[in-house]
């Protein structure tokens, strides 16, 4: 990880003064770098790290970072892992610009590398996550999103970008189809886990464990506990919920009300049980790898991102 982030700073410089200062700050409040270490633990896992790895993990972590950019501009987010965001500091034009440099970074990245199939896994990530935002923005104005399309969401938002990691790294080492396949299938798995994890958070299972956010409501996200706990309540009760989403969305008490007829439904238990299911199916394709120290590390992330307090 040390090696790439060296990489990963070449990858995005640039002889632009601003963009170049953009892109430092970016680099110096960077996340945990989940993505990239399951790139590179992929590769390991199907037969090594070669420079392909290395142009994988940083294609990843360009397209990655764009489409956060770029999230921030439209969500209007003024803070990012707690501090200011790029359109905080120098506003929206000069955001969605940045943005732009480093999918194009990540493009030509891929090209002068002849990395074409990498280029096409994560293409196509980025196209689901387009897709899965779309569809959740549709589904919102409505707020009728059921189990199945809360899960395709889901896999498109969150899970596809986990599934192009591992299927980037098994690329890169040259694996078989069937083998690309399967970490793709395992990526995805964990990127299901890793999503209801994020929604659970909402509701105060974290590292403020007992004190709900509600965030979720307040955006008129419909997430998986409130689906169930819709899906097994009468129509009265239904129509309270989704009026208290639709229209009090702002309400803390109401919003309170909300999360609390959640929690005693049940709502946080079944997606608990979900979310260790997915987990479990992750672990299970794990398996049918031969055992090595990639695969115990795989293995440790895969448990974190459901044991994981933020």
């Amino acid at each position: 990880m040390l090696q790439f982030e060296e990489y990963f700073r070449k990858a995005m410089k640039s002889n632009n003064g601003l963009l170049d200062k953009i892109s430092h700050y970016i680099i110096k409040r960077k996340g945990k770098q989940m993505r990239p270490m399951f790139v590179f633990l992929s590769s390991k896992l199907n037969g090594g790290v070669t420079q392909s790895t290395y142009n994988a993990a940083s294609l990843i972590e360009l397209l990655h970072t764009a489409t956060l950019v770029h999230d921030d501009v439209v969500d209007d987010a003024q803070t990012r892992r707690g501090f200011f965001s790029i359109n905080a500091l120098w506003k929206n034009k000069i955001a969605v610009l940045v943005g732009d440099y480093l999918l194009s970074r990540g493009l030509l990245l891929s090209v002068d590398n002849n990395e074409f199939d990498l280029l096409r896994v994560v293409s196509t990530a980025v196209k689901e996550m387009s897709e899965g935002e779309l569809l959740q923005q549709e589904k919102s104005r409505l707020l009728n999103i059921t189990e199945e399309v809360y899960y395709k969401i889901i896999t498109q938002k969150t899970a596809s970008l986990i599934a192009a990691c591992c299927a980037a790294g098994a690329i890169a080492s040259k694996a078989s189809d069937e083998d690309i396949k399967k970490m793709h299938e395992f990526g995805i798995n964990v990127g299901m886990a890793f999503q209801i994890k994020d929604d659970l958070f909402d509701y105060g299972f974290g590292k403020d464990i007992g004190k709900p956010t509600g965030i979720d409501i307040q955006e008129k996200k419909m997430t998986l506990p409130l689906i169930f706990t819709l899906k097994n309540s009468d129509k009265s009760k239904q129509r309270e919920l989704i009026n208290i989403v639709k229209n009090h969305n702002t309400n803390q008490a109401k919003v309170k009300s909300l999360l609390d007829t959640v929690i005693k439904s049940g709502g946080i238990e079944y997606a608990m049980k979900k979310m260790e299911e997915f987990r479990n199916n992750a672990i299970q394709i794990l398996h049918t790898f031969p055992p090595n120290d990639a695969r115990v590390s795989l293995e440790k992330l895969v448990h974190y991102t459901i044991d994981r307090d933020k």
